[in-house]
């Protein structure tokens, strides 16, 4: 990708390219012995976001993204108190979410009826920012599993994925044209969601300064920006730069999550830039900046079924937790680390003999018994430091709060 062109949706560009040799092929892999290739249906009737009942999360009412996460402490001393999530009320900013792969719809685009994946995903990737913001989520005709699989065997993703874009970008015009008011505002996303909102952040917002400068920061995990090597800037995005020290501002927090000793491998889909003199972008989201090893503050879901490298997981020697969630100070620590075409998030455990926490946690995705080498840990990418996130998202919005504006 040339370093000041911006990826674009249209029938052979480079976006769709990198779409189709990497996210696509790698998700039908890990999907198409559950999915059979899906028949491509004409798209549903598109999403009139003026109304409530097309988002997921709106502020000031019971959704995913106000529910209260029932949570233990973990340390290595074992379990300490619960406490549970808590929405703020009437925070100066706003934080605007798009969620991940996650539908098992049959078509090549989800419905606009969101299902247990999408509600579960936001609850556990979004609904602790409703402590320190309003939260906005549509509800959008994503690709869905079974697209990914029917690419596999043949299919044309140009159209799905225009679609999906489509929706995200009507929904965030209604959301900055009628729903903003006018305040601060933080981008959240992951996975597919990441890469629309690369996309809303190139097409739409770099494009807009008024706008440009409310947007406070982009979360942005599990889909690679690229950048020059050795620099912040000009690669996937012309003017948004990559975080480079703490409580920056109006920049980008990405990364992708692989184990120590385990580094991206050759055209590994997260990770790895295969355009000349670019690397992936990565942010440490602990302290943005840091090339040194720090400490996350993680908010793990603990009900979580999936396989896990080293066999399940024994949250502590005192037993599982009474709870759906746990959250861990210092488990995991995180590093970035780039090396020509790779830029990617090095994580370890932390674990001593005697601790009475678990010595290791997943994150990878496994097809068969296997585990996916060029996916990293993508599954836990927010998890990890979803406590340090929304305590840079709060530092924020009391900033905020000290310069709002009478009437924003």
């Amino acid at each position: 990708m040339p370093p000041t062109r911006h990826p674009g949706l249209d029938p052979g560009s480079t976006f769709l390219s990198l779409l189709k040799k990497s996210w696509v092929p790698a998700f039908a892999g890990m999907t198409i012995m559950c999915a059979a290739p899906a028949a491509t249906q004409g798209p549903s009737v598109a999403p009139d976001y003026s109304k409530d009942s097309s988002w997921l999360c709106l502020p000031g009412r019971s959704d995913s993204c106000s529910a209260s996460l029932p949570t233990t402490a973990l340390t290595s001393s074992g379990y300490g108190p619960a406490s549970s999530s808590s929405t703020a009320k009437d925070p100066p900013l706003d934080c605007f979410y798009v969620y991940p792969t996650v539908s098992n719809d049959p078509g090549m685009n989800s419905d606009m009826n969101a299902g247990r994946e999408e509600k579960l995903t936001a609850e556990t990737q979004f609904a602790r920012f409703a402590s320190v913001c309003r939260t906005f989520a549509p509800i959008y005709r994503q690709m869905t599993l079974a697209a990914v699989a029917a690419y596999s065997a043949g299919a044309d993703v140009t159209q799905p994925a225009a679609l999906a874009y489509r929706d995200v970008l009507a929904a965030w015009r209604d959301y900055i044209g009628t729903r903003n008011g006018g305040r601060p505002f933080v981008l959240i996303g992951h996975s597919q969601g990441s890469l629309m909102l690369q996309q809303l952040i190139a097409r739409e917002i770099e494009n807009q300064p008024a706008v440009a400068a409310r947007m406070k920061l982009a979360i942005i995990p599990g889909f690679n920006v690229l950048v020059p090597q050795g620099k912040l800037v000009g690669g996937t995005f012309k003017k948004t730069p990559l975080c480079s020290r703490p409580a920056e501002t109006g920049c980008v927090m990405a990364w992708s999550s692989f184990r120590e000793k385990n580094a991206p491998p050759d055209g590994a889909m997260f990770g790895y830039a295969d355009e000349p003199g670019m690397t992936v972008g990565c942010v440490n989201p602990a302290l943005p900046g840091s090339r040194d090893w720090v400490r996350l503050d993680s908010d793990w879901f603990a009900r979580s079924s999936l396989p896990v490298p080293g066999g399940p997981i024994q949250w502590s020697s005192q037993g599982q937790p009474s709870t759906p969630y746990v959250e861990t100070k210092g488990l995991v620590s995180a590093r970035c680390v780039n090396d020509g075409p790779r830029g990617y998030l090095s994580i370890h455990t932390n674990h001593a003999p005697g601790d009475k926490w678990t010595d290791h946690v997943g994150g990878e995705i496994a097809v068969l018994g296997l585990f996916l080498p060029g996916w990293g840990m993508h599954l836990v990418d927010m998890a990890e430091a979803e406590g340090d996130l929304v305590r840079q998202v709060g530092e924020i919005s009391a900033r905020s709060r000290t310069t709002a504006q009478p009437g924003h």
